[in-house]
């Protein structure tokens, strides 16, 4: 018997006992995945992102400050493919949807800041070190403000920024290209370059293969994982 078969029934004796259970609407639409493919590969990503997470504290173990911002990368990391995996997974009525997205929206604003951390921490030296993380973070606290109290910012206009917060660190060029080792900087740029991509399909929906089923925001999680992917083998580089 499919789950909710069972529920139809277990709702359906409870009524006749006089005993009163969670709303048959609300258990009902936990059985249905509200956008299984977005969400099933970012809660992929998550559960990726925490082994990953264990490995990099391991690594990171030498020191203080590097233990510190690995971690702070790695709950960013991990923050945002659950806070994915959470809004396009969970089934649970407009209300709790609305503040799926809010967290949804508000962790990639997390993450950017959350991956420049290792990076600037552990890399470079002078104002690039601790300036560019607080404009970093400053912008992304900003960003989440907005989402939190104004969700309707036009797509492209969040593509953009986006975008612009991953290559505000070329204002660090030189100091990148003496402080990372060409493995480190070639995995850097090489994830920068898959998550501007990504951010070209979210902002125009291109890639639109099925709607509803496999589109362009679809597309766009699987830029996110790549882009997340080549920024992790990139903090590793930084760090060991």
């Amino acid at each position: 018997m499919c789950l909710r078969g069972m529920i139809l029934n277990i709702q359906s004796c409870a009524w006749q006992s006089g005993v009163k259970v969670f709303p048959l609407k609300g258990l009902l639409m936990l059985t249905k995945l509200r956008e299984p493919v977005s969400g099933l590969t970012h809660l992929g990503g998550a559960l990726a992102a925490l082994g990953g997470q264990v490995l990099l504290l391991t690594l990171a173990w030498t020191g203080v400050e590097k233990f510190i911002s690995v971690l702070v990368y790695g709950i960013s990391l991990v923050g945002l493919f659950s806070a994915s995996a959470a809004y396009h997974l969970v089934n649970a009525g407009p209300r709790v949807t609305a503040i799926l997205r809010k967290l949804d929206h508000s962790a990639i604003y997390l993450l950017i800041a959350g991956t420049y951390t290792p990076i600037c921490v552990n890399a470079f030296t002078g104002f690039f070190r601790w300036g560019l993380l607080a404009v970093v973070w400053g912008i992304a606290l900003i960003g989440i403000l907005v989402k939190i109290f104004y969700m309707g910012t036009p797509r492209w206009l969040s593509a953009v920024i986006y975008v612009l917060m991953g290559w505000i660190s070329v204002l660090a060029a030189g100091q990148m290209t003496t402080a990372l080792t060409p493995f480190a900087l070639g995995w850097l740029v090489a994830g920068g370059v898959i998550y501007t991509l990504g951010a070209v399909v979210y902002a125009t929906k291109i890639f639109n293969f099925a709607p509803g089923k496999f589109g362009f925001h679809e597309v766009w999680h699987i830029f996110v994982l790549l882009g997340a992917l080549a920024h992790f083998v990139a903090v590793v580089g930084v760090i060991v």
